[in-house]
């Protein structure tokens, strides 16, 4: 769990640069183009890692409980 929530982190910080690169560009053609405040984002950004990190956890608990010579002799 612990690297799947390292590369959900990861992916998260290229993801705000990439869009914040981005959302300059684009304003540099769209007058009326508006970013969304720090709020959102990190709002967002913070859902994202709870759902990634979730996601990972709830597998890895339902592995851990598997008895690990049963499942092998069931192969």
């Amino acid at each position: 769990p612990e690297l799947r929530a390292a590369m959900a982190v990861a992916g998260l910080v290229v993801g705000f640069a990439s869009g914040f690169v981005l959302a300059r560009f684009a304003g540099a053609f769209l007058e009326d183009l508006k970013t969304p405040g720090l709020l959102p984002v990190a709002g967002s950004a913070v859902i994202l890692l709870l759902a990634a990190v979730t996601a990972s956890v709830i597998p890895a608990a339902r592995a851990a409980r598997v008895d690990v010579i049963q499942a092998l002799r069931t192969q």
